[in-house]
């Protein structure tokens, strides 16, 4: 039997099983899963209804992602599902799909911060760069390090962001669907919902370690 997505097969409101009044229809019909896992870009092309193409992303392991509160956009490599609020399996197997919460290097982000503010993004990172500019300082115009001045006023950042960059991993949601569009992309996770996931995966690590 193949895969449908009709309904005629459900019982109706009243639960009343609904009479057989025709067979499957090709325009009902479902496909297998994409189920798709980490690893080096595997993509298919699925031919569809009116002649389109779907990409189906069976392995993947870069995104696009968005810093919403800096606006801007970096591509980044996947580390890991580390949440997903339908099903522990997916995060055990690794399985990318919308809605995820994953981990992604931080590395380019930190990068933009760095060349946007010209200056560093921890604490720890402003140490090293203390001791590094005591050797050789940046000549910059005037004009730059005007600029400079007005951006480094909007450049503080969430306390819980800042300890993931130390950690060189940061929190991030797929917003794509990448059984569709072939795509794995999605947002950084900030303020409210960063503490939500962050309790959220406390309280997991906590349950397995008293289940131990």
């Amino acid at each position: 039997m193949g895969i449908s997505r009709s309904s005629r097969h459900k019982r109706s409101a009243t639960g009343a099983q609904r009479a057989h009044y025709r067979k499957k229809r090709k325009f009902e019909l479902g496909r297998q899963p994409a189920n798709t896992k980490l690893g080096a870009k595997r993509i298919h092309r699925v031919r569809v209804r009116g002649g389109n193409f779907k990409y189906r992303a069976l392995r993947l392991d870069t995104g696009n992602f968005a810093w919403a509160s800096e606006h801007t956009t970096r591509k980044t490599r996947i580390i890991g599902v580390v949440y997903n609020a339908s099903n522990n399996e997916l995060v055990r197997t690794n399985t990318l799909v919308k809605g995820a919460i994953i981990q992604v290097d931080a590395t380019p982000f930190r990068q933009w911060y760095e060349a946007h503010y010209a200056q560093p993004i921890t604490k720890k990172g402003a140490k090293a760069q203390a001791t590094a500019s005591s050797e050789e300082p940046t000549k910059r115009s005037n004009h730059i390090l005007r600029k400079l001045e007005e951006r480094r006023k909007d450049s503080k950042i969430d306390l819980l962001l800042e300890q993931q960059f130390l950690a060189g991993r940061l929190y991030a949601c797929i917003s794509s669907r990448p059984g569709q569009c072939g795509r794995s992309d999605g947002y950084i996770l900030e303020g409210k919902e960063l503490e939500f996931y962050v309790r959220k995966l406390r309280s997991g690590k906590q349950k397995h370690a008293h289940g131990a």
